[in-house]
């Protein structure tokens, strides 16, 4: 049967999600081992995104076939105690064959969270980015507005992007300020290698005050990587959500499903 997952991690300490040859700590590993362990045969998960080094996830999706037979709460309580303390399975449910994590995908959501005042965070440390000077996050949000709709991002991925397009429909994209916390959020079809991270630097530039407000436009415009803004850093960037057809019965993010869910 196939099984779809629920998954929260702080990427921390992983180099991201996919298993790499070197053997480095990464999260697919991670889950791979603790499934292989409770079903008692070589499991492959298919994850909806593969995020990066540092990046975190509220909500990932993944899925996996076994014949191995165990109830929902078994595959959960079961690999939760496999796993270590930074990743944990919220949810787990069987799912129709056709169903497939990733390509089955409708949207996803990102949100960035930036923790905008003088003293570094120590909580909070490597779970959000730190950025010292005054931010207007309501002039972010204006000036983020020109990225809605359907665009080449060619300027807003990395160079090494092996999407063999770069065309996105960027469905909504909102910040907002709570306290010292300034939350970029971003809702698309999907996102090109990094395209999260460079819209949050050139975003936080116009915050700040070093670029004008028309710099995010000027940025999508020129279609090349070289004439956009910095890559904002992994440490706030949460996989957030993924939507999928009402028939699969995905379950949904609470609210109170990590420290940072606003």
């Amino acid at each position: 049967m196939r099984v779809a997952l629920g998954v929260e991690y702080n990427g921390s300490h992983f180099h991201g999600w996919q298993t790499q040859k070197s053997g480095v700590r990464t999260i697919q590993l991670a889950v791979e081992q603790a499934l292989s362990s409770v079903a008692d045969q070589q499991i492959q998960v298919y994850a909806a995104g593969r995020t990066d080094t540092g990046v975190h996830a509220n909500a990932q999706v993944i899925h996996f076939d076994t014949d191995a037979l165990r109830p929902p709460h078994g595959w959960v309580m079961g690999t939760n105690i496999k796993l270590p303390a930074d990743v944990s399975v919220l949810w787990a449910k069987e799912v129709p064959q056709e169903f497939h994590a990733r390509f089955s995908a409708r949207g996803r959501t990102y949100r960035y969270f930036i923790l905008n005042r003088m003293s570094r965070p120590a909580i909070l440390s490597r779970r959000v980015t730190w950025v010292h000077r005054p931010l207007d996050a309501a002039l972010m949000h204006q000036a983020g507005q020109v990225l809605q709709g359907r665009h080449d991002f060619t300027s807003y991925r990395t160079v090494h992007c092996q999407a063999k397009s770069p065309v996105r429909n960027l469905h909504s994209l909102k910040v907002t300020r709570h306290g010292d916390l300034v939350v970029m959020e971003v809702h698309a079809d999907g996102f090109l290698h990094h395209m999260v991270r460079n819209i949050a630097g050139v975003l936080i530039a116009i915050g700040s005050g070093e670029r004008d407000p028309d710099w995010a436009a000027e940025v999508l415009a020129h279609r090349d990587r070289r004439l956009g803004g910095m890559t904002a850093a992994a440490d706030g960037l949460y996989f957030h959500q993924v939507d999928y057809e009402a028939q699969y019965e995905i379950p949904a993010i609470t609210r109170d499903a990590g420290l940072l869910m606003l």
